[in-house]
């Protein structure tokens, strides 16, 4: 089977690195957006629940966002009734 570009790319030891830094970012923000929109609540609303900052949880959504605090994450995660969970892999 032929390998894609992405395929090829994702051999490149540094490409991979930054891919997988980039998805783990999004994949943070986007996780909260998705709960936030589920719990049919506003950035306002989670940011009250979660006793942080509207521009807080703002950042938290954005895909480049890379100083995220532990605590803040608990906060958010107890805020949308979800549980903050860290891996190495």
């Amino acid at each position: 089977m032929k390998k894609s570009i992405f395929d090829k790319k994702m051999e490149d030891k540094k490409f991979r690195a930054i891919y997988e830094e980039v998805s783990a970012k999004m994949s943070v923000g986007e996780q909260i957006a998705k709960y936030r929109y589920e719990a049919k609540i506003s950035q306002a609303e989670l940011a009250e629940k979660a006793k942080t900052s509207r521009t807080a949880i703002a950042r938290y959504e954005r895909g480049n966002y890379d100083k995220y605090n532990i605590t803040t994450l608990k906060k958010i995660a107890h805020a949308l009734n979800k549980n903050l969970t860290i891996s190495i892999t």
